[in-house]
């Protein structure tokens, strides 16, 4: 990387020493290179190398010890259908997305629409998202790794702006998706509907009328939101049980304060200044860290500092496992809004691999119609939104950021420098 962009471009490379480590040096040291590689990572410019990316998948393959060899992948539709395709266990995502669609025979121009997610299964048959698959991300190798069927691939759509929709409609296999999907969040909980509204989509589902059905669901609250599983803020009040959703370019925090019913607060990723999320392993009751500590005992939190009226600035932070899905969620929602804001497009044509061809199977897999809608869950209950009731309550701030966070820690936000004054 100093070669190819220049010793001041990266940053400090953590020190060695001399000696042999302890083991707790050791631990220090692997948090200082796995720091290093975040920076990296972060920066537009390196991040987005061959040279790093071709490192990171080297480096999946050499730990794991997977061969280089053809297997078969199993990635799933939102609606549960599975899609089997034939891959290379070197191939890194963008090469497994453009197989599945080449399978269900979803034009070229559209891939950039969707993503592969890892997720993991429930004991209900729900998902629960880890994290969208990264280009540099070898997905059979990842899915793999974590040695468990729980873990499983899946294929959703990847934008945020429901304007898109129209691009993806336009395609027989594209709407179907996007159809699939949608069924499948309403069944969830994830969209939010009337019994009247209910009744209108079933109508139309019976009716086999797909564009009308996602017309109808476009207005509905929560549509195209990706939802969390249950965790905890500070936000309005200490330790409060939150349900967090992403999407429309904003979090939704759904909270029941003592005594009331359910509510919801909003807060748009325009006026989010920055965010950063943070990691911390509790000491045992001697007080003395252990490196050999299981890594599933890790707490994470999203930070952010929000814009909460013209001059005041606050810090939110969300504790919840899904932290990092979280920010990956976060900055799609800033990378979108910036591509729109100068003109540009999320369409993205066939890469084309040099020294290589895209491996296109014969057998298109057709996107299987989703059952009919059942009847809605009784037990759900409406939300009211958080107005002046939040501006009421005390706010715990947790100040500027700490000490031990570098700037590399924080992700700075553009879209919040082209907030305006209609926006408050």
């Amino acid at each position: 990387l100093r070669k190819e962009y220049g010793a001041n471009v990266l940053p400090a490379f953590p020190p060695k020493k001399l000696f042999s480590l302890t083991p707790a040096e050791v631990e220090q040291r692997r948090e200082q290179l796995e720091k290093y590689m975040q920076a990296v990572r972060q920066d537009p410019l390196l991040g987005s190398s061959e040279t790093f990316n071709s490192f990171l998948r080297r480096a999946q393959q050499e730990t794991q010890q997977v061969p280089t060899e053809e297997v078969s992948l199993e990635v799933l539709l939102s609606n549960g259908q599975k899609v089997l395709v034939n891959v290379l266990t070197s191939d890194q995502t963008e090469d497994v997305l453009e197989a599945v669609s080449a399978k269900l025979d979803l034009p070229d121009d559209l891939i950039g629409y969707f993503s592969l997610f890892l997720v993991r299964e429930k004991e209900d048959g729900t998902f629960s998202f880890i994290r969208k698959l990264q280009e540099f991300e070898l997905p059979y190798v990842s899915v793999t790794s974590l040695r468990s069927q729980e873990y499983k691939i899946v294929l959703r759509k990847s934008y945020w702006d429901s304007a898109y929709d129209d691009d993806v409609m336009e395609n027989r296999v594209g709407l179907n998706l996007l159809y699939a999907q949608t069924v499948s969040d309403i069944e969830r909980g994830w969209i939010l509907v009337t019994k009247e509204q209910h009744r209108q989509l079933k109508s139309l589902q019976e009716k086999v009328s797909k564009k009308e059905f996602l017309r109808l669901a476009q207005t509905l609250r929560h549509y195209g939101y990706l939802r969390f599983d249950a965790c905890v803020a500070d936000f309005p009040e200490k330790d409060c049980p939150v349900v967090v959703s992403a999407g429309n370019s904003e979090l939704s925090l759904q909270l029941r304060l003592p005594g009331q019913q359910l509510r919801e607060g909003s807060f748009r990723v325009t006026r989010m200044r920055c965010w950063r999320v943070t990691s911390s392993v509790p000491l045992p009751s001697g007080g003395t860290s252990s490196p050999g500590r299981g890594r599933g005992e890790v707490r994470l939190e999203l930070a952010f500092e929000y814009l909460m009226s013209k001059d005041r600035l606050q810090w939110v932070t969300i504790t919840s496992p899904q932290a990092i899905m979280m920010s990956i969620c976060l900055q799609s929602m800033v990378d979108e809004l910036m591509v729109k804001k100068s003109g540009g497009s999320i369409r993205k044509m066939l890469r084309r691999r040099v020294g290589g061809t895209l491996r296109r199977s014969d057998s298109q897999q057709a996107v299987k119609s989703p059952p009919l809608l059942e009847s809605p869950d009784a037990s759900r209950e409406s939300m009211v939104k958080l107005s002046s009731k939040l501006s009421a309550v005390s706010l715990r701030g947790i100040g500027s950021p700490s000490t031990d966070a570098s700037a590399s820690d924080v992700h700075g936000n553009f879209a919040f420098e082209g907030i305006g004054d209609e926006d408050l």
